[in-house]
């Protein structure tokens, strides 16, 4: 006999901050039968400013942590930084658990651009992996890729979620290097390589010198999380909130709010 909704195990959604709601959104709307688990790693947040072995080291034994309470039916790492360094070793050291990854989307990228002039705007650990390079090789050789690497835009990101003013003129600062003009060419498309910046695409493109594809992988990575897990037969949609586990164990109150509006109560 098929699983009950009640014997399905849950999503586990990471990302170092609530940047990941932006994967979860998507995921819960593919995925209506399962439980999610919320997990920010506030602790160490911003990713950006470790060493990459100390990041490493960091990132796996949090996860052995988590498998080992949570035992969920698969991970999502909705973190480009993360997932571009640890991915390969999280996967190694827990082969028995399917990890759904978070990368730049360069290839659709490629595959959309009519003027071949992309730009990836991410954090500077994302910008500086040889897996994005890699991607670049691969799947959009035949583009003008230019990477931008913003020290600051997690941190707005996260302080716009929760309502703070962010200055206009700061947030230019970040992403005005996206834009390029070239032989009468235009870039036609930046990619969001972080999960935080698309809950600021409004204010992206009302900032931006011309109009602009931003590309949001989240809808993507959703999708592959979906086909890893089928849907059961005769399932029913759930109901009620899902856990969010803030590895600081101390979100603030807009943190906390901010979290019920997501349907998340916070462990």
């Amino acid at each position: 006999m098929p699983a009950t909704t009640s014997e399905l195990k849950p999503i586990l959604v990471f990302d170092s901050g609530i940047g990941g709601l932006t994967v979860l959104r998507e995921a819960r709307v593919l995925m209506p039968e399962r439980h999610f688990i919320y997990v920010a790693d506030d602790a160490a947040f911003p990713y950006g400013g470790w060493e990459e072995p100390a990041l490493k080291e960091h990132v796996i034994k949090l996860f052995g942590q988590l498998l080992a309470e949570h035992d969920p039916e698969i991970c999502i790492i909705a973190c480009n930084t993360a997932f571009t360094l640890v991915g390969a070793e999280l996967r190694a050291a827990f082969p028995e658990m399917r990890f759904v990854g978070t990368v730049p989307a360069i290839k659709p990228a490629a595959e959309r651009t009519r003027t071949g002039l992309v730009s990836v705007l991410a954090t500077p650990g994302t910008v500086k992996r040889a897996y994005t390079r890699d991607l670049i090789q691969s799947f959009a050789s035949q583009c003008h890729v230019r990477l931008v690497g913003s020290e600051n835009l997690a941190r707005m990101a996260e302080a716009y979620i929760r309502g703070e003013p962010i200055d206009d003129v700061a947030v230019v600062a970040e992403i005005e290097q996206c834009f390029v003009e070239q032989d009468g060419r235009k870039t036609d498309i930046v990619v969001l390589a972080c999960t935080h910046y698309p809950f600021m695409a409004n204010v992206f493109r009302r900032l931006a010198p011309w109009p602009v594809d931003w590309l949001d992988p989240a809808e993507a990575i959703a999708r592959q999380a979906r086909r890893l897990v089928p849907l059961p037969d005769g399932f029913e949609p759930l109901n009620g909130v899902d856990p969010a586990i803030f590895t600081s164990g101390k979100p603030d109150f807009t943190t906390r709010r901010l979290m019920q509006g997501f349907g998340l109560t916070i462990r």
